[in-house]
């Protein structure tokens, strides 16, 4: 998996029908041993640009690549953002988690590989999709739920990758994905290194820059609160946030424009 430079199998949709800028992409992923989907969102500002920023946002449990542009609407926050001058022209790449079971916690278990899938294959899919993407694109790393989970665990776990991650309504450690998964995450657990968020940072020689949020009616948000008194407690930088609301898409949809601000002045 290491030496990789491109998929096989790539399938892109028909410009002709695509809407808003988004782009559906399916790829053979070698890490996966099967096809795996992402939804790409390339902005009209982008054109005739190369290596711009790479925005890959993860999707929570029962989820999908559509989740953050369907549900969330995360393409026109960008856009909006883009227009105002608030950050610059950035693609997003939206993937499927690998779709085992009702989530997969972007985790290596049962012979396939869900964490080299979004660290390593989704963008050269991206790169597949879009000529504006290349590999001198900085990478950022954000998601929601169990996609902040995986973007704050893969980022400590691959600082070299990605230049910041952002988890919003972030489980922070991967017990607390069973009232999700259930039984299924036994599965899981003997398998994961790093089960925890703080415990992959803790080991990391160096860090992305790092921020989290959580609504103060999340049912999540102990475990927030307690990785940022943790961070705190070792020295650790990072920037934490709570705000009125729950574990909803309109809590999502609201806040993220921190996130990309975020990584703007990570540029």
């Amino acid at each position: 998996m290491m030496g990789v430079t491109q998929l096989r199998g790539v399938e892109l949709s028909d410009p002709r029908f695509e809407h808003e800028g988004l782009r559906t992409v399916t790829v053979r992923s070698p890490s996966l041993a099967g096809r795996a989907d992402l939804t790409v969102w390339v902005p009209p500002e982008v054109a005739g640009l190369r290596n711009v920023p790479l925005v890959i946002l993860l999707h929570g449990v029962y989820g999908s690549h559509w989740g953050w542009a369907l549900q969330g609407g995360a393409h026109r926050t960008a856009a909006r953002l883009i227009r105002s001058g608030d950050i610059p022209p950035m693609v997003l790449a939206m993937p499927s988690d690998g779709l085992w079971r009702d989530g997969s916690g972007y985790v290596t278990h049962g012979g396939r590989d869900f964490e080299a899938w979004i660290v390593r294959e989704v963008p050269l899919a991206v790169r597949a999709a879009t000529g504006a993407v290349g590999a001198g694109s900085p990478q950022f790393l954000a998601g929601l739920s169990m996609g902040g989970y995986g973007a704050l665990r893969l980022g400590a776990r691959h600082p070299d990758r990605f230049r910041a991650v952002s988890g919003l309504s972030s489980a922070t450690h991967l017990d607390q994905l069973h009232p999700f998964l259930g039984e299924d995450l036994a599965e899981i657990e003997t398998e994961v290194e790093d089960p925890g968020v703080l415990h992959a940072m803790l080991r990391a020689a160096r860090l992305p820059a790092v921020r989290f949020d959580c609504g103060t009616d999340d049912s999540l948000l102990a475990g927030n609160r307690e990785l940022h008194r943790e961070l705190e407690l070792r020295g650790v930088a990072h920037t934490y946030v709570e705000h009125p609301g729950g574990h909803t898409w309109e809590y999502w949809e609201e806040h993220l424009p921190e996130t990309l601000l975020f990584f703007a002045s990570h540029l």
